[in-house]
């Protein structure tokens, strides 16, 4: 304390006694929190539990300068000091004037205050940190349009009973803002989000209750499930703006059960939600001026290298980097391929991981890799794709912290299937978890076709592209396939996607003898479906022929007439259509070769002329040795006949 003069004492907080003080070296005013402790074990458990907050760097929490012990003789105490930043007002302030003069606060800049303190527990809550104490006096004002979070507690502190006994009896007022739980010394990220409901709910009500009146509903609140319906009532008779916004939110934010309240993430998604409040793509952390649009639209004049150039030089401001990918995505294709996708791809990475909050930001820049890697390609098949761990840890990072952006998840998914097709970037996707994710997306987002088709493209590329290690994985993975096209009968695009999954899974031997018939059953139907795209063709007959050779009943499935129709009929008709396209022809050939295999399926192959039509295929192609080697097995069973009293199996390749 040697170094700092006192000069006043602000009334004591919840936890222990306020100072404004001086640094004598540099004449700057802090505040000192002196919360006493129990006894050094104490005292320096708080201090081990503080001492993280030292490193936060948020425009919108004010982080401690210094912690430090000291030891009041007087009354034999040891004091955990806290330093924190100096500021004249606070919310607290704010709402008593209003509540003094009944008016209500100006609604534009309760939402760019609201948007600055979500943005801050955001932040604090993605490196799991918890306020433990938010509530209007925590929450610091440095400019008329710049707030900070303040005076964050730790766990330590927070349970310590007696104190709090002593501040409830002290001021009554302390513990109101505090969630059920959080009384019982219970303290979670949703803890922080009750007192969060609270002083919005106070904000918005200050104009017609007094601070008793206003205290006694927050207390309320815990113990009554419908406590909020007469306030809330009276907001929207009283016009309250974004009454209806907040008849909505508060509810969810109130929750006594702190598992059925929703998260900060929740709340940032409600309160932008609606056009009239200010959209929470681009954070409301910037406090500092921001740059003039008509500067940003002269810097980004010139070409892709100058744009880079500028992305660069402005990373800290995320509305200049907006601007500047604007401007890229709407260059000509010629202006953006070959050779930016690389040096693109680090400053691209690099933003992003700078601002990984920032929705909007995230979207356009993964948008530009879609694009820029994409035209790359298309220009040069053997160009190389950025694919390192920097790169794919960003994109993963991406759906991670934005779960529920389905738009920006649809994108990443097509950076990443272009960047997996690359063996050691596939692998290392899997290692990630990547296949779990992509099959829980399917699951949750199964009315989103985007998501859907973009899911399984990407899945099918990290299953053709890797060794897979662990197929635990994807158990369910045959399961979540056959519920999306079932969810799209007539999708040809969702059916050309499955079919090659479906292929793959077979392959790995994930799918089950229990499923074998619902397997062939979509592949089969996938045919009928669209005979006309070669694609789904080849991996469907692929992964029939993969079936058959595992299974008698998957060969005996497609064979036998079913509803009028069996396989064998469906082969010819695919025969006859591209009975000029070898892959095709091998690839049925190879599915009647294991159908043929079997002793119980050589009546049905003969009584449906597939004898001639693997002469005719023998005869046709003799210059593909593996595809004349498939007629010819056909033909020897079909000739030979099942053996009397005996089941024979052909080894196949």
């Amino acid at each position: 304390m040697e170094k700092y003069q006192i000069l006043d004492q602000l009334s004591p907080g919840a936890l222990g006694m306020n100072l404004v003080v001086e640094k004598t070296e540099n004449k700057v005013k802090y505040v000192i929190k002196q919360v006493q402790c129990i006894d050094e074990h104490h005292a320096n458990e708080a201090l081990e539990e503080l001492m993280p907050l030292l490193e936060l760097q948020h425009a919108h929490i004010s982080a401690y300068q210094e912690l430090f012990i000291i030891w009041n003789s007087q009354i034999s105490s040891l004091f955990l000091c806290l330093v924190m930043e100096y500021n004249d007002g606070s919310f607290q302030e704010v709402i008593e004037k209003k509540r003094e003069t009944k008016t209500t606060i100006d609604s534009e800049w309760m939402q760019n205050m609201l948007g600055q303190v979500l943005d801050a527990l955001d932040y604090l809550h993605h490196l799991d940190i918890i306020h433990r104490n938010l509530k209007p006096s925590n929450i610091a004002l440095v400019s008329s349009s710049h707030c900070k979070l303040q005076d964050l507690s730790s766990n330590a502190l927070m349970t310590d009973k007696a104190k709090w006994n002593i501040r409830a009896e002290e001021d009554p007022c302390q513990k109101s803002w505090m969630a059920p739980e959080a009384l019982r010394f219970s303290f979670s990220q949703k803890s922080d989000v009750w007192s969060l409901g609270c002083i919005i709910l106070d904000m918005a009500s200050c104009s017609f209750t007094d601070r008793t009146e206003a205290m006694l509903l927050r207390k309320s609140l815990r113990t009554l499930p419908n406590g909020l319906r007469g306030i809330l009532k009276t907001m929207g008779e009283k016009n309250v703006p974004h009454a209806q916004t907040l008849g909505s939110l508060l509810p969810l934010m109130l929750q006594i059960n702190p598992s059925e309240r929703i998260t900060v993430r929740d709340v940032i998604r409600i309160t932008f939600a609606g056009s009239s409040v200010r959209s929470s793509s681009i954070p409301l952390s910037l406090h500092q001026q921001a740059v003039p649009d008509f500067v940003t639209d002269m810097l980004l004049e010139g070409n892709v290298a100058n744009i880079v150039e500028v992305m660069q030089n402005f990373s800290s401001r995320p509305e200049v980097q907006l601007k500047a990918m604007e401007r890229l995505l709407r260059m000509p294709e010629d202006q953006l391929a070959l050779p930016w996708p690389t040096e693109l791809a680090e400053v691209l990475t690099a933003i992003m991981t700078q601002h990984e909050r920032v929705l909007g930001l995230q979207l356009h820049a993964c948008s530009l890799l879609l694009c820029t890697l994409g035209r790359a390609l298309a220009q040069d098949p053997a160009a190389e794709v950025p694919s390192d761990s920097s790169v794919t840890s960003v994109l993963l990072n991406c759906l991670r912290v934005h779960p529920e952006s389905e738009q920006l998840l649809v994108t990443v998914y097509g950076v990443l299937t272009i960047i997996s097709s690359q063996e050691s970037a596939a692998e290392a996707l899997q290692q990630a978890g990547l296949l779990e994710l992509i099959l829980e997306h399917l699951r949750t987002f199964l009315t989103n076709r985007d998501m859907c088709i973009n899911g399984l493209s990407l899945l099918w590329a990290l299953l053709a592209a890797a060794v897979i290690v662990d197929k635990t994985p994807l158990e369910r993975a045959p399961v979540l396939v056959a519920e999306v096209l079932a969810a799209y009968p007539t999708d040809a695009e969702m059916a050309e996607a499955g079919c090659a999954v479906f292929w793959l899974l077979s392959l790995l031997g994930c799918i089950k003898e229990h499923q074998f018939a619902d397997a062939v059953t979509l592949l089969l139907r996938s045919i009928r479906l669209c005979q006309d795209r070669v694609r789904l063709v080849n991996n469907a007959y692929r992964g029939l022929a993969s079936l058959a050779k595992a299974s008698e009943l998957a060969a005996l499935q497609v064979a036998m007439p079913e509803e009028g129709s069996s396989g064998l009929s469906l082969i010819q008709d695919t025969y006859q259509l591209y009975r000029d396209d070898p892959e095709v022809v091998e690839n049925i050939c190879l599915l009647l070769a294991h159908l043929a295999s079997y002793d119980d399926i050589l009546p049905e192959l003969q009584a449906s002329g597939i004898q001639p039509l693997a002469r005719e295929i023998k005869e046709r192609f003799t210059s593909s040795l593996e595809l004349v080697s498939y007629a010819e097995k056909v033909l020897l069973r079909l000739e030979a006949g099942p053996p009397p009293g005996a089941a024979e199996q052909s080894a196949l390749p």
